[in-house]
């Protein structure tokens, strides 16, 4: 039997996943980035994420991608958008799904193609490689919206918040 192929007549771009984690340590809030150990963008802060493989959902590969490059394992990632801009990525054409979670502040410790994984406090993140400043600046807004219509849900098994804890959240986001 033959096997399968994927050729086409047009050109394709690649799909790749990011995952913007806001950690929250009880007093304020962090985003969870990884240094790139490799090109392009070696040496710069970007997010957790990587190219989706063929057989996986874009949700599969976000999860993967994360466990892989911080070791963090979440139950929960929600998608808050797809970002296309033709010149995003300077090895090929790529489009990038996104994901956001909201966890308590964990170790994380970088592996796979990332360098390094580290928190960074919200208010204190370094220039971002590709468009990742842009992804930040729409997971933000989203978290905000969402803090206000949805339940907290922090991707991590039996989360327990004091209502000061909550308080100091909410006034993070």
């Amino acid at each position: 039997m033959e096997e399968a192929k994927y050729c086409y007549k047009y050109p394709h771009p690649a799909v790749t996943t990011d995952c913007v984690v806001f950690g929250f340590d009880g007093k304020r809030l962090n985003v969870l980035l990884i240094e790139r150990g490799g090109e392009p963008f070696k040496g710069c802060w970007a997010f957790p994420g990587g190219f989706m493989n063929i057989d996986e959902t874009a949700e599969q590969s976000a999860m993967r991608e994360l466990r892989e490059e911080t070791g963090l394992e979440l139950k929960h990632l929600k998608q808050f958008g797809t970002f296309t801009a033709v010149n995003r990525d300077p090895r090929e054409r790529v489009i990038t799904i996104a994901f956001y979670a909201l966890a308590r502040k964990s170790d994380v410790q970088g592996g796979d193609d990332a360098a390094k994984a580290q928190w960074f406090p919200i208010e204190n993140v370094p220039p971002l490689a590709f468009d990742h400043d842009y992804i930040l600046q729409k997971a933000t807004e989203q978290l905000k919206k969402d803090i206000h219509f949805e339940p907290i849900d922090f991707g991590l098994p039996d989360e327990q918040f004091t209502i000061p804890e909550l308080q100091r959240l909410y006034e993070s986001i």
